[in-house]
């Protein structure tokens, strides 16, 4: 992310850690401008990347227990945002995706707007689902899904084997499968763009 770490950073962070808030404001301007960068080589945009900025320093406050065991803040951050990058333009390539196969450039303003409403509906059933699936297969699927996380990194940060994170896939996987083939004639042709 950046050759020279801030400093005093590992103050810093321990400060954010308890909670601190001028603590946090001088690492966000320290390093705001470089995640900015990062993203927007990624994304190659200018509103994703300021969003990416906001998400990603609003995980670091939300997860700011876990900074004081960060050894290398710069990399840390570094990989939040190649994954959130990553995520948000598999993200947008789904909904491109789903609006080539459903015709939603169609000139047909009121059949556009019925597709996005489908769209929409999918993608809440999709979020009902996971909501329910059981505690540790919702974890390991939204920090694969959701997060970008690998196999392995998921493990790491659950404490638990890699197998194990696969088991708990194949089953939340196998769940949601399963639900949106209850619901496929409501949702015709949706449902498989989602589980691809």
């Amino acid at each position: 992310m950046r050759g020279e770490n801030l400093l005093n950073e590992t103050v810093l962070l321990a400060r954010i850690a308890g909670g601190d808030e001028c603590a946090f404001r001088e690492v966000f301007d320290y390093y705001q401008r470089y995640v900015f960068t990062f993203a927007q080589k990624i994304t190659r945009s200018g509103s994703d990347a300021e969003e990416i900025v906001q998400d990603i320093f609003l995980k670091v406050w939300f997860n700011r227990n876990q900074l004081p065991a960060i050894e290398n803040f710069g990399a840390y951050l570094n990989r939040l945002v190649r994954n959130h990058a990553f995520n948000l333009l598999r993200h947008e390539a789904i909904v491109s995706k789903v609006k080539t196969e459903m015709g939603l450039n169609s000139s047909d303003n009121d059949l556009g707007t019925q597709q996005a409403l489908d769209y929409k509906e999918t993608r809440e059933l999709l979020d009902d689902v996971v909501s329910r699936l059981p505690e540790q297969q919702r974890r390991v699927y939204t920090l694969c899904h959701h997060e970008g996380l690998k196999y392995d990194e998921v493990a790491a940060q659950l404490n638990i084997s890699p197998d194990t994170v696969h088991y708990h896939m194949k089953l939340a996987l196998a769940t949601i499968r399963e639900h949106f083939k209850r619901h496929a004639l409501v949702y015709p042709g949706l449902f498989m763009i989602f589980l691809n």
